[in-house]
């Protein structure tokens, strides 16, 4: 049947060049945008996915700086304990030639006073950020810092802050409040020997004396003209234990930092990772999306022919009245 008030082919051929209009425009979008998924109603589970994990990608760009302001502490306490040790290991050197006879010790304890006063300077220098481990003017000791060190999403969507942590009371070695909270400050008690016999004696000693309103209460490590030769194995010793505490310690803030590094590489690494597999997910392929363009300007081409050749229809019947 023809009929000349309803063009059925027409209506197919314009429902045909709707549908690759709107193809073309979705493909366009894609070619455009770069997006296979750029919006919920393209595929609303991808979208969803893609959302969340830009998202964490965000949050673990904020751990990375976080890492990198960790690794800055880190590296400034480390960078002054390793200078302290090296001043320690001169005053212990200092010390030992104290014990040749016949030496001015008033003069290598004129260089003693030197170099305590540049562990002093290393230790009040050693801040970064308004944090410094290695000295303390305040009434309330140095504690344990936390810094921020990983983004976590678990199964069930909760997300959680992953903390390092640093117990800054184990690397403090002034303390101008409490000289018993610092290790340079502090009593060390050793054994020396006495005098002309085989027998030891306990004795206490300190490095600095910085003035601290809770003063120690041994005796300074410092050298008289008269200081006894079993008085300065006692300093020795004093010194050879604040030395391994001030090892020990800069061993614990090495390791710390090495594991920032590792984790702040980490990190890197994971957000690369998070980026592909979005990618992977709403990423439009270049390649296929073209040559799905062309193919669609193809065939509205061919549509808007055949629209043309349904349109013609009523025209070849008009000429039977004629």
């Amino acid at each position: 049947m023809t009929s000349i008030m309803t063009n059925s082919s027409a209506l197919a051929a314009l429902s045909t060049l709707r549908t690759i209009s709107q193809n073309m425009e979705d493909t366009q979008n894609h070619i455009s945008s770069g997006y296979r998924v750029g919006k919920a109603a393209d595929n609303a589970a991808y979208w969803s996915i893609a959302t969340t994990m830009r998202s964490d990608n965000s949050a673990l760009s904020t751990v990375q700086d976080a890492l990198g302001l960790g690794a800055a502490k880190t590296d400034t306490a480390y960078t002054g304990l390793n200078s302290a040790i090296d001043v320690m290991t001169e005053i212990k050197s200092k010390l030992v030639a104290a014990r040749e006879p016949g030496v001015d010790k008033l003069k290598i304890n004129s260089e003693l006073t030197e170099l305590k006063n540049q562990l002093v300077s290393i230790s009040e220098s050693a801040s970064f950020s308004g944090q410094n481990w290695l000295y303390n003017a305040d009434s309330s000791a140095n504690t344990t810092v936390e810094m921020v060190g990983s983004f976590n999403r678990k199964e069930d969507n909760t997300v959680s802050v992953g903390i390092l942590k640093f117990d800054t009371a184990t690397s403090t070695l002034v303390d101008t409040y409490d000289a018993t909270r610092g290790l340079l400050t502090n009593d060390t008690v050793v054994t020396q020997p006495v005098n002309g016999t085989t027998s030891t004696t306990s004795a206490t000693y300190f490095l600095l004396d910085v003035g601290a309103t809770t003063a120690p209460t041994g005796t300074e490590i410092e050298l008289g003209a008269t200081t006894s030769n079993d008085n300065i194995d006692g300093m020795i010793s004093a010194v050879e234990s604040m030395l391994s505490q001030m090892t020990d310690s800069a061993s614990i803030i090495g390791s710390t930092n090495m594991r920032i590094d590792l984790q702040n590489n980490f990190v890197a690494d994971l957000m690369d990772t998070i980026d592909k597999g979005v990618g992977r997910l709403v990423d439009a392929d270049m390649n296929e999306e073209s040559t799905k363009l062309k193919a669609l300007q193809t065939q509205e081409q061919l549509g808007i022919q055949s629209l043309s050749i349904a349109n013609s229809n009523a025209d070849n019947i008009l000429q039977l009245f004629r």
